[in-house]
């Protein structure tokens, strides 16, 4: 036999025996009997739980004691969630930024203003229009500041 036939044959033994239930499933499971899950009761019968967990209601922790002191837990209170600290406040930047950003926005938002509200367009207003939004982008990405730290050192190793 051929190696690609030894494996067609083990696919058609995986395929014919897909929906086969193991006769001893207690020897084939990889993990310890006290972590199998039982059932759930029906919903009509009443066993007297009110549905919050406690310490020692026969939930078992990772050291299988059922006290409460392992790490596995029941589900936590609803008001016990995580509240993130306040963001810290965004820098105000100087004056060359403001202005940079203030050109970037201001000579394309000028120019449809006034092509919306049709007011007359000399050459030289869409020149500084065009100008301010091409200078804004530049020193914008000049000032970007995307390489090494001045105190890194000669060596431009791993940047975190």
């Amino acid at each position: 036999m051929t190696p690609q036939s030894d494996e067609d044959e083990v696919w058609r033994q995986i395929v014919a025996s897909f929906n086969e239930t193991a006769e001893d499933a207690s020897a084939e499971q990889p993990w310890p009997d006290r972590e199998n899950v039982t059932e759930e009761p029906d919903a009509g019968e009443d066993d007297g739980a009110t549905g919050d967990a406690a310490p020692g209601d026969g939930i078992r922790d990772d050291d299988g004691t059922g006290d409460g002191t392992g790490e596995m837990r029941a589900s936590a209170p609803a008001d016990d969630h995580y509240i993130p600290p306040a963001p810290p406040p965004l820098p105000h930047g100087d004056t060359l930024s403001r202005l940079s950003w203030l050109a970037l926005f201001g000579g394309p938002a000028y120019l449809l203003l006034a092509a919306l509200l049709q007011w007359p367009m000399d050459g030289w207003i869409v020149f500084a229009a065009v100008a301010a939004f091409i200078a804004g982008f530049v020193i914008l990405v000049v000032r970007m500041g995307d390489g090494p730290p001045a105190d890194s050192g000669w060596d431009d190793g791993a940047v975190v």
